[in-house]
């Protein structure tokens, strides 16, 4: 029998929305509000000096969360990074699925991927650039996921209400 953690209130809290979130954790949500639903994180990173956009990374090791947060959107939560095994999408458990289930899924979703990448590392990369995630596979397993708040066509952030 594993050891109770203490959990947030949803049922949900690792259901994937796109554009919205994950569980109780609300795209646009200030670091104050991210730190009173998940307490601390184990570390913080901050960005290169020649990266692209100025953030920070919260990283939740135990939990298998990294949450960004972009300057240029006064750090506010832009991004979740998560390996976390009881990920879901459209209410379905993803972690460990196949690329080609994962289409599948996304397909009966309305969804089309934009590209499939096989990465310099070995492990391949589906996106679904409009949505705004993307999704990574070791050996045609799913293990880890990376999406974000959405981006009009004008490049203006869509904070969910």
């Amino acid at each position: 029998m594993q050891s109770i953690q203490p959990q947030p209130s949803s049922t949900e809290e690792n259901e994937i929305i796109l554009g919205t979130g994950m569980g109780p954790l609300k795209f646009g949500a200030t670091q104050d509000e991210v730190r009173a639903l998940m307490g601390e994180p184990e570390e913080i990173e901050e960005s290169e000096d020649d990266d692209e956009f100025e953030h920070q990374a919260w990283n939740y090791l135990e939990e298998g969360y990294s949450l960004y947060f972009d300057r240029e959107d006064d750090y506010r939560l832009s991004c979740i990074e998560t390996d976390h095994p009881g990920l879901r999408i459209f209410g379905q458990p993803i972690h460990g699925k196949s690329v080609d289930e994962i289409q599948e899924l996304m397909r009966q979703n309305g969804l089309e991927s934009t590209e499939v990448e096989r990465m310099d590392t070995g492990e391949t990369r589906l996106s679904y650039e409009k949505e705004m995630i993307d999704l990574y596979f070791d050996e045609d397993q799913l293990q880890f996921v990376n999406f974000g708040v959405f981006i009009s066509d004008d490049l203006e952030v869509q904070w969910p209400s």
